[in-house]
């Protein structure tokens, strides 16, 4: 386990404070960093993936009327 030093805006270590405490503030930090780390990911996922089907591939998502056809026809595939 590493440790560091970290600087931030008073009222943002505060505000942090007021929910965990101050024993509690590398877990609340830690699994932050874990949260925002993987948005970042999923986004670049996103930006790398994005496109890769097409309406013109798959009629049933060629527009967003159809595409909501298509879900709710599969989840009632689903239900049964």
């Amino acid at each position: 386990m590493a440790r560091t030093h970290v600087v931030m805006a008073d009222e943002v270590m505060e505000a942090v404070d007021r929910l965990v405490g101050e024993r509690g503030r590398s877990r609340f930090l830690e699994e932050a960093a874990r949260e925002k780390l993987a948005r970042i990911e999923l986004e670049s996922a996103f930006k790398e993936t994005g496109g890769a089907l097409s309406g013109a591939d798959h009629r049933d998502w060629r527009d967003r009327a159809s595409t909501a056809a298509w879900v709710r026809k599969v989840r009632r595939t689903e239900e049964t």
